[in-house]
C-alpha cells in the first residue's frame, strides 16, 4: 500500500496543500454558520458572538445596534456598531437610519442630519426609506425636508396615504402647503386626502383639493363624486355641489345627466342607467316595496320605472332624485304613471320638497285609476332660500298596509316663463 510517504516531494506538498485548504474551508462554512445561527437570535450575548465569529459581516453589527438602541437603551454602544455597519456597507439606508434614530437619542442634531442624507442618498426612492427619513425630520422641526420626503413615500407606495396624509396635516394643517408639498399629481391621493378633509368637516379646504383634482384632468372615481356632493348637501353647500356634479360630468361622460332649460329633472323617461348618486335617480331598499325598469310598459322613451307594493309600513317608494332650483321662482311640473289595481287605505302620490325644510311644494292627487297611462302636473313658487327639491314617490297616508303595481315615466319640471309668471 502507497503512503504519503512514498509519494514525490512535489505531490506530497501538494496533497498537504489541499488538505490544509479543506480544514481551513470547513472552518470558515463552520464559522459562518455559527455566526448565521447566532445573529438570529435575539439575545445579547449571542449577537455578540455572532459580530466576532463574522466581524467583516455587516448585518451583524446593524442587529447589534439596534438591540443596544431598542432593549439596551445604550446610544452611545448603538452608535458604535452603526458605524461598524456603515463602514462595511455604505449603500445601505437602513444603516445610515439606524446611526440617526442613536444620534437622535444622544441629541446630535448635526450628525443625525447627516445620517439621514446619506441613508436618502443610498436609496432615495424607496417608500420605507423615506417614511423613516421623514419622521426623523419632523422629530428635528424640519418640516419642508419632511414633506420632500412624504412626496417620494406617496409616490412611491399606495398603502401608506392615509397614514401620510394624516401625519402633514397634524404638522401643517394647510391644504395649500399639502397639495404644493406632500401630493404627487395622481387623483388617488386628492381624493384620499378630500376624503380626510371631509372627515374633519373642513370644507373650506375640500373645495381647494376639488378644485386641483379636475385641474389634473385624470380620470375621477364616480362613487368618490357622489361622496363628496352628499357631503356638500348634508353641510349646506348646494352650490358647490351643483358645481362638482357640472364639472365632474365631462370627464365621467356624464353630459346627458346634466339639468336643462327644457327640463331640470334628470333621467326624467329612465332612458338612461340609473346611477344611484349625485343629481340622478336614487334609490334606497324599502321593506315591501320592489323597483324594476320595465321595456314593455312605457310612456316616453323606451323604459319606465315598475313599483311593486306588497306590506305595511311603506311611508315612499324608496325612489327619488334631488333637483336644482332658484329660490322664488315659479316652476311648471309634468310626470305620469299607471297603476294595476292598487288595493289598501290611501295611494302613492308624486311630491315635491325642499330639501332642508321638508316643505312640500307639490303634492299630487292619489294616484289610482290608471289602467292607462295618465298625466300628472302642476306649478308652484320656490321660496326665498329654495335651492334644492327633492322628487318622490310618497304614501300618504304612512304606514297602512298597501298592494299593487304602479309605473311611473316622462318627468318634466321647467321653468315658467317670466312673462307667464306676471299675467
Amino acid at each position: 500500500m502507497t503512503t504519503a510517504q512514498d509519494l514525490p516531494p512535489r505531490k506530497r506538498a501538494l496533497l498537504c496543500g489541499l488538505l490544509l485548504l479543506t480544514v481551513v474551508y470547513i472552518l470558515v462554512v463552520t464559522t459562518q454558520f455559527a455566526a448565521e445561527w447566532l445573529g438570529s437570535r435575539s439575545q445579547l450575548a449571542s449577537l455578540r458572538a455572532a459580530s466576532k465569529l463574522d466581524p467583516f459581516n455587516a448585518l451583524y453589527h446593524y442587529r447589534l445596534a439596534r438591540y443596544y438602541d431598542l432593549v439596551v437603551r445604550d446610544p452611545s454602544a448603538a452608535i458604535a456598531e452603526s458605524n461598524a455597519a456603515v463602514q462595511l456597507n455604505p449603500h445601505s439606508a437602513h444603516y445610515w437610519l439606524e446611526l440617526a434614530n442613536s444620534y437622535q437619542m444622544l441629541g446630535n442634531e448635526d450628525l443625525q442630519t447627516h445620517a439621514i442624507e446619506r441613508a436618502i442618498q443610498a436609496d432615495p426612492t424607496t417608500p420605507d426609506v423615506a417614511w423613516e427619513a421623514a419622521n426623523l425630520y419632523l422629530v428635528q422641526g424640519q418640516i419642508d425636508k419632511a414633506f420632500h420626503e412624504f412626496h417620494v413615500v406617496l409616490d412611491g407606495s399606495g398603502n401608506m396615504i392615509g397614514l401620510v396624509l394624516n401625519h402633514c396635516w397634524r404638522v401643517r394643517p394647510d391644504p395649500d402647503v399639502l397639495l404644493r408639498e406632500v401630493l404627487p399629481a395622481g387623483s388617488g391621493c386628492y381624493f384620499a386626502f378630500l376624503d380626510l378633509l371631509m372627515s374633519k368637516q373642513n370644507t373650506e379646504a375640500t373645495a381647494k383639493v376639488w378644485d386641483a383634482i379636475i385641474g389634473l384632468h385624470q380620470p375621477i372615481d364616480l362613487q368618490h363624486v357622489f361622496e363628496y356632493i352628499r357631503y356638500l348637501l348634508l353641510h349646506k353647500e348646494p352650490e358647490e355641489a351643483k358645481v362638482v356634479w357640472r364639472e365632474a360630468a365631462s370627464p365621467l361622460r356624464l353630459n346627458a345627466y346634466l339639468p336643462s332649460s327644457n327640463n331640470l329633472i334628470v333621467n326624467g323617461d329612465f332612458s338612461l342607467d340609473v346611477l344611484n348618486g349625485g343629481f340622478d335617480w336614487q334609490y334606497r331598499k324599502q321593506s315591501s316595496v320592489a323597483l324594476t325598469l320595465d321595456t314593455s310598459d312605457f310612456h316616453g322613451g323606451h323604459r319606465s320605472l315598475a313599483i311593486t307594493f306588497d306590506g305595511p309600513g311603506i311611508d315612499e317608494a324608496g325612489i327619488y332624485q334631488l333637483v336644482s332650483v332658484r329660490p322664488n321662482t315659479t316652476y311648471q311640473f309634468s310626470g305620469y304613471y299607471k297603476n294595476g289595481e292598487i288595493e289598501g287605505a290611501g295611494a302613492p302620490r308624486f311630491a315635491l320638497q325642499d330639501l332642508y325644510s321638508s316643505k312640500a311644494f307639490f303634492m299630487s292627487d292619489e294616484l289610482k285609476y290608471g289602467s292607462a297611462w295618465r298625466n300628472v302636473n302642476g306649478e308652484f313658487t320656490t321660496d326665498g332660500d329654495t335651492q334644492i327639491l327633492v322628487l318622490r314617490v310618497a304614501r300618504v297616508p304612512a304606514g297602512m298596509a298597501i298592494r299593487g303595481k304602479l309605473w311611473i315615466d316622462d318627468f318634466r319640471l321647467i321653468e315658467k316663463p317670466a312673462d307667464e309668471g306676471h299675467s
